[in-house]
C-alpha cells in the first residue's frame, strides 16, 4: 500500500523532528513550496523501497521497472538521486506528445533515469556544499554533467548557470544507497552558450524598430484599440476571454541600411512583467501589413495561418529574445513584415513587454540583423566517430569532433542526414533534419547519441557555419554500434 501525502514531515536540523516511523508514513506533495527534510533521521531503506512506496513517484517506479533500472537504486551506495514526481512526467509526457511512458523507446527513457542518478553523494544540508553562483559538476550515470548547488537558506539546485535550472522542492531524504532529492520536472543538462556579443571585425550589427506595435485583448475589450500605450501585453487563457492578449509588431526591413551577409537575426523584447511559467512564447508570421497601430483591434486583427517562426520558453530575464534567421532566409520579399506573439493555449502567464512609446529608456522591440563579409575559414580539426554499446548512450566530447578558426559557442553544425538506428539529442530534444548544435554543445558534453539497440553501424551527417558567414561542406560522422 502506498503511503499518504506528506503535509508537514520534511524540514531541517533546528525545526521539529518527526519520529522515523512517522516519516516512512508520510509522501511528497506534488504542489508544494520548498520543504527541508528531517536530516538527522535516516530512511532506513533503499531509495528503491522509499520510491516504492510513495504515491507521488508512481510513475518514477513505473519507468525504472520499464528500463530494468533498479539495481541502480536498490544496490548502488554512495549516490544522489534526483526524483522526479508524477506531475513532472505528466508534463514530460504532455510536451514529447506521448500519451503514457511505455510510448517513449526504452534507450531515450533509460537515458533519462540514468541522467538522474548522480555518482556522489551530495545532501544539501552538508555546509561544505557549494553556495549559488558556484554549482559543482557531478558526473551522472549517463556520462553527462549535472551541477549542484544550495541557496543560502540550504535550498539545492541543479543545473544553476547552464540554460535551464530547477530549485529542488523536497531534499535530502537519506536512504541506505544513497541520498534523494525531490524535483517538480525532469531535469536535463543544457550548456549554457558563451557566442560571442562583443565586437568582430568580421561582424556588424545593425537594428531596426517597429513602425507600428500594440496588442489586443478579448472579452469585452474586443472592439478597444491600445495603441498609444507604453505596454504591450500577452496571456492565453481561454483564447478569446477578458484576459487574453497578442501582441502585434510590424516592421519594414528595408530601414536596415548596413550591407553584408546577414548570418544572425533576432527579435529582443525588453520584458517589463513576466509569470516566467516555464511555458512556451511563440513568434507568428501575419500576412495581414495593412494594419494601424490607431485602428487594431481584437475583433479585426488577422490571425496567423502558419505555425510559429520562432519560440523560446519564458523565464525570469529582461529580455525576451526570438531567433528569427530561419523565418528571414526563407522572405522571398525583404519588405514590410507583421508579426504576433502568442503562447501556450490555455497556460495562463502573464507576459508584459515595453513598446515604442515607452520613453522612459526602455527598448522597444528590436530586430536585430547580424552582417558578416565571409572571410574567416573554419577548419575540421577532428572527425574520429565513436563506438556505443546497442541501445546505450554516447556522450560527445571535442575528441571525437572539433573544428576550430570560430569561437566555441559560434560554431554551429546543421544536420544533414539524421542517424537511422538512434537519436541525437540536445539537452531535452530529439534533433532531426535542420536542427542545429554547437561546438560548445560537444565540449560541454551537452550532446548525446542514443543507439536504438537495432545495426551495426550508423552515420550522422552534418555541415557547419559559424556567425561571420564561413561554412564547411557536408561531411559523416561514423557510429559503430557494437
Amino acid at each position: 500500500m502506498k503511503n499518504k501525502k506528506i503535509t508537514s514531515c520534511a524540514f531541517f536540523g533546528f525545526f521539529l523532528v518527526v519520529a522515523f516511523g512517522l516519516f516512512i508514513s508520510c509522501e511528497i506533495q506534488d504542489k508544494f513550496s520548498y520543504e527541508k527534510s528531517n536530516s538527522g533521521n535516516p530512511l532506513g531503506i533503499t531509495a528503491w523501497e522509499y520510491i516504492q512506496k510513495s504515491d507521488s513517484l508512481v510513475l518514477l517506479e513505473e519507468a525504472i521497472k520499464l528500463t530494468n533500472t533498479q539495481d541502480l537504486y536498490d544496490k548502488s551506495v554512495g549516490k544522489t538521486f534526483i526524483a522526479p514526481t508524477n506531475n513532472a512526467f505528466k508534463d514530460y509526457l504532455r510536451s514529447n506528445s506521448y500519451q503514457d511512458l511505455s510510448e517513449i523507446p526504452l534507450p531515450i527513457l533509460r537515458n533519462v533515469i540514468k541522467y538522474l542518478i548522480v555518482n556522489a553523494y551530495v545532501s544539501f544540508d552538508d555546509p561544505n556544499i557549494s553556495v549559488r553562483n558556484n554549482p559543482i559538476p557531478y558526473q551522472s550515470s549517463n556520462g553527462q554533467t549535472m551541477f549542484l548547488s544550495r541557496s543560502s537558506n540550504y535550498t539545492g539546485l541543479i543545473n544553476e548557470g547552464t540554460n535551464r535550472q530547477w530549485e529542488i522542492v523536497t531534499s535530502n531524504l537519506k536512504s541506505t544507497t544513497g541520498v534523494i532529492h525531490v524535483v517538480s520536472a525532469i531535469v536535463f543538462f543544457s550548456a549554457k552558450s558563451t557566442a560571442t556579443a562583443g565586437p568582430d571585425p568580421e561582424v556588424v550589427r545593425d537594428t531596426i524598430f517597429p513602425i507600428a506595435d500594440t496588442y489586443i485583448n478579448g472579452g469585452s475589450s474586443a472592439a478597444r484599440n491600445f495603441g498609444t500605450t507604453t505596454t504591450l501585453r500577452v496571456k492565453n487563457v481561454t483564447g478569446r476571454g477578458a484576459y487574453d492578449r497578442k501582441t502585434y509588431l510590424m516592421y519594414d526591413l528595408k530601414d536596415f541600411k548596413k550591407e553584408g551577409v546577414v548570418v544572425d537575426f533576432k527579435l529582443e523584447l525588453a520584458v517589463s512583467f513576466t509569470a516566467a511559467k516555464a511555458i512556451e512564447i511563440y513568434v507568428h508570421n501575419v500576412a495581414d501589413t495593412l494594419w494601424t497601430e490607431q485602428g487594431l483591434t481584437f475583433n479585426n486583427a488577422t490571425a496567423p495561418t502558419t505555425p510559429p517562426v520562432s519560440t523560446i520558453i519564458s523565464s525570469k530575464v529582461s529580455t525576451f529574445e526570438f531567433d528569427m534567421l530561419d523565418y528571414y532566409k526563407g522572405l522571398n520579399n525583404k519588405g514590410r513584415i507583421s508579426l504576433m506573439i502568442d503562447q501556450e493555449a490555455g497556460r495562463d502567464e502573464t507576459d508584459d513587454f515595453h513598446s515604442k512609446e515607452n520613453t522612459r529608456g526602455f527598448f522597444a522591440p528590436m530586430l536585430i540583423a547580424r552582417l558578416s563579409s565571409g572571410n574567416v575559414q573554419l577548419i575540421l580539426e577532428r572527425n574520429s566517430g565513436f563506438t556505443v554499446a546497442s541501445g546505450e548512450t554516447f556522450v560527445f566530447n571535442n575528441t571525437v569532433l572539433q573544428v576550430t578558426g570560430a569561437p566555441v559557442g559560434d560554431m554551429r553544425f546543421k544536420i544533414v542526414e539524421a542517424p537511422k538506428n538512434g537519436w541525437l539529442i540536445r539537452g531535452a530534444n530529439i534533433l532531426k533534419v535542420g536542427d542545429t548544435f554547437t561546438q560548445e554543445d560537444v565540449d560541454f558534453m551537452n550532446l548525446v547519441y542514443i543507439s536504438n539497440g537495432s545495426g551495426s553501424q550508423d552515420s550522422i551527417v552534418v555541415s557547419g557555419a559559424d556567425r561571420s558567414g564561413a561554412t564547411l561542406n557536408s561531411f559523416n560522422i561514423p557510429v559503430t554500434i557494437q
